[in-house]
């Protein structure tokens, strides 16, 4: 979940004090990122919540990304969803769970109507089939950040992930074929939108216990430098 952290005012206090000499008051400094180029890398607690984003980025390791054997197939996505019983499949259930304005479901979870914002482009979607389902980090990237050494059963589990509302997202279909495959590096969403989606990828590869390539990191760091009050949340998803 990514969430805006609150602005916290300055409160300043006079105190009178029986000494000729003042007090000074302890402050604590926000930590400085490390520049372009550099890594700071400490271990990633299993679960976390309201992180700022400039320490959630702390935590992910920078590894080399390869591509090397990936296929879309071998992540078996769109299963039949948490209800296996209601016809919908896991793209349908998060199409239901996005919209604005709730469509009608049909025979085999077929939907009519409904209203949906796309946070990448910023516009308004008003038939369910204009829609893309995206997962945040693209299943290409995760395979070339390490999902080529994991089981079936765990990349089925990563392609349908609904237990993390920052996995899988509704857009435009517009939208999610300009992003592709694509790392924050070599692809942003509109402006409004930049500070989540910053968040939302950090928080995605740590519940996946997935590292950065240095571009990557690079990009994710000057987010975070313009987003100071963005805030992240996540809770691994055990190896």
């Amino acid at each position: 979940m990514i969430k805006r952290l609150p602005r916290i005012a300055a409160v300043l206090a006079l105190c009178l004090l029986p000494v000729a000499a003042p007090a000074t008051a302890a402050t604590t400094a926000r930590p400085s990122l490390p520049a372009a180029g550099q890594t700071t890398v400490t271990a990633a607690p299993v679960a976390a919540q309201d992180v700022p984003l400039f320490q959630a980025l702390e935590w992910i390791g920078e590894a080399p990304e390869s591509r090397d054997g990936y296929s879309r197939d071998l992540f078996r996505h769109w299963n039949k969803g948490l209800n296996p019983t209601d016809g919908c499949d896991t793209r349908k259930e998060v199409i239901l769970a996005e919209a604005k304005l709730a469509p009608e479901s049909g025979a085999r979870c077929a939907l009519a109507g409904g209203r949906w914002f796309s946070e990448y482009d910023q516009v308004w979607v008003t038939a369910a089939s204009s829609l893309d389902v995206d997962h945040m980090v693209p299943l290409a990237e995760a395979w070339d950040s390490g999902a080529s050494a994991w089981t079936a059963a765990r990349r089925e589990a990563y392609a349908n992930d609904q237990g993390a509302p920052a996995s899988l997202i509704a857009v435009s279909g517009s939208s999610n074929r300009s992003k592709s495959d694509k790392d924050p590096a070599d692809w942003l969403p509109v402006e409004g939108y930049r500070c989540e989606y910053g968040g939302a990828w950090v928080a995605t590869k740590l519940r996946w216990q997935l590292p950065a390539d240095p571009a990557e990191r690079d990009a994710l760091t000057r987010l975070a430098e313009a987003c100071p009050d963005t805030a992240v949340s996540y809770e691994q998803v055990p190896q």
